[in-house]
């Protein structure tokens, strides 16, 4: 039994029903992490049915927003007020949000649902893997932190296959129905079994802390979002975002450094594993963003790959975070957490750096073996930095600190997609405006109208395009591509650096329930 003032926490651990808890926790990742991504192969459909081009980027923006949000926010209240009520909270929220989502009418209400499934997929996520922390025994704690890994890195791209398939055989509703069965398992799964014992007495919620960090991720997520599309970059409404952001942000660190109990709390960034754990994952996830998006585009649209869904073409790159994400998670007993990361991130940056140097006539092997070195790379962030972010703390912190971690991720992955597809558009039409105008074939105007690579992923529209044109754009869209991940090396390259920052320590019990130096009275 671990006690700190807020909660008393009582290990689980010997529960009989210990694997069914896993289970529905287990479950709650999947849902909330995958539904970040299944929606995307079936927003042409819904765009078609729904109407409101205009407004489809808030259907994905309106989920995204909020679950970040939430993450720090629900991790917090786990901590003061217990992790179960939370977790089936964000299991019952989300199930509505689902719910209301295939009955949607417009793309608006669409986008409102969206966000309340977001608010549920906040809770899920970093609640869920603090429940495994404070249940499972320390001996089984890397087994299952690698299945939790696995789970979080399969749902990003297992998401597109399946959307892309219940699109297609089923309907656009079923992407949304298809986690309530998904959720009422999930839900008595953890509800009936899961056993926390714990007592509480009433602490101060940091409501403003709450509501400046709402504020901030809101604005700077809209300002990503709407920059470059909607409105130009130095337009007053994008310029206006990013200051309402940097004030927004600043005040909550003020106000963080100031309340009793903090939604993020700084005291754990004075512990070194922690930080630069944190680090790793926020730029590790910006690298893996750019590989994941970037890569289909490359296959499909540069070597005229068949595959039209994003899911089976990263398969390679699935295989390969499977494998680092259980193998670390086993190893993590054995070996410190910086010995897994530092290999695994030097596959990452030795994976982003080959894959900058494709060319169109690259074969689908070399390409392959480049996404199997990047899936190595990235699968143990998955799992071993989620326990390294968690080491040692009491479970009064773990939740927070699990939020923060999963926050800073998304954050990165969020930031990273934008700038790269900034990057990569830049170059796109360089390429394409300095290609025609050196041939003088006065085709430029044309070849512009697919400045969108997406539009160069079907094979119907390819064989519209005349060969000597359709050589032309794809010699640019390949090589803008591969700027890109020439840019996608400095993230990953700064994963690789913090991971040497990381220290000695590994998954054991020296540090078990400890209490930081500054928290002790």
């Amino acid at each position: 039994m671990i006690a700190k003032k807020g909660v008393e926490y009582l290990s689980s651990a010997k529960s009989p029903n210990l694997g069914i808890v896993i289970a529905g926790l287990l479950l709650g990742i999947l849902m909330a992490s995958m539904d970040s991504t299944i929606v995307a192969t079936a927003m042409g459909n819904i765009v078609g049915e729904l109407g409101g081009m205009d407004k489809f980027v808030w259907v994905t923006s309106a989920y995204l927003v909020a679950e970040m949000a939430g993450m720090p926010i629900f991790g917090k209240l786990s901590d003061m007020y217990g992790r179960k009520k939370f977790f089936v909270f964000g299991i019952v929220v989300f199930m509505a949000g689902s719910a209301l989502c295939g009955t949607a009418d417009t793309i608006t209400q669409l986008a409102a649902f969206r966000a309340l499934q977001g608010i549920g997929g906040g809770a899920l996520v970093p609640i869920a893997f603090a429940i495994m922390y404070d249940a499972v025994p320390l001996e089984s704690r890397g087994k299952l932190g690698g299945a939790f890994g696995a789970v979080f890195g399969l749902s990003s791209i297992f998401g597109p296959l399946l959307g892309a398939y219940i699109t297609d055989h089923i309907a656009w509703q079923w992407v949304f129905y298809i986690n309530l069965p998904l959720g009422v398992v999930a839900f008595a799964m953890v509800v009936f079994f899961y056993k926390e014992s714990v007592e509480h007495s009433k602490q101060p919620i940091d409501w403003l802390g709450a509501g400046s960090l709402l504020g901030a991720v809101i604005s700077l997520m809209f300002a990503l979002e709407l920059g470059g599309k909607q409105y130009a970059w130095d337009s007053s409404m994008i310029l206006g975002l990013f200051a309402a952001f940097v004030v927004l942000a600043l005040l909550f660190l003020y106000v963080e450094t100031k309340v009793k109990e903090p939604i993020i709390s700084f005291t754990l960034f004075k512990e070194r594993l922690y930080a630069f754990s944190i680090l790793c994952a926020l730029f590790s996830g910006a690298a893996f963003i750019a590989a994941s998006v970037y890569i289909p585009i490359f296959i499909q649209g540069v070597l005229g790959g068949t595959a039209t869904n994003s899911g089976l073409v990263l398969l390679p790159m699935m295989v390969g975070s499977v494998i680092t994400a259980s193998t670390g998670g086993f190893l993590m007993a054995k070996i410190s957490y910086r010995s897994l990361m530092i290999p695994t991130l030097a596959l990452l940056v030795l994976g982003t750096a080959l894959v900058a140097t494709l060319t169109p006539d690259a074969s689908r092997l070399l390409v392959t073996s480049y996404m199997i070195l990047i899936g190595l790379g990235v699968g143990a962030s998955f799992s071993v930095l989620s326990t390294a972010a968690i080491h040692g703390l009491t479970a009064q912190q773990r939740g927070s600190a699990s939020a923060t971690l999963n926050f800073l991720r998304s954050m990165g992955m969020t930031i990273g997609i934008t700038s790269f597809g900034i990057i990569q558009s830049h170059y796109f039409a360089a390429s394409l405006a300095k290609q025609f105008s050196a041939s003088g074939t006065g085709a430029a105007g044309g070849a512009m109208d697919f400045k969108d690579p997406h539009s160069l992923l079907s094979p119907e529209t390819r064989a519209l395009i005349p060969p000597d044109i359709l050589a032309k754009i794809t010699e640019g869209l390949s090589s803008s591509i591969v700027n890109t991940f020439a840019w996608a090396v400095i993230p990953a390259g700064l994963a690789l650096l913090a991971s040497f920052f990381m220290g000695r320590q590994k998954m054991d019990a020296s540090a078990e329930g400890k209490t930081l130096p500054s928290e002790q009275h």
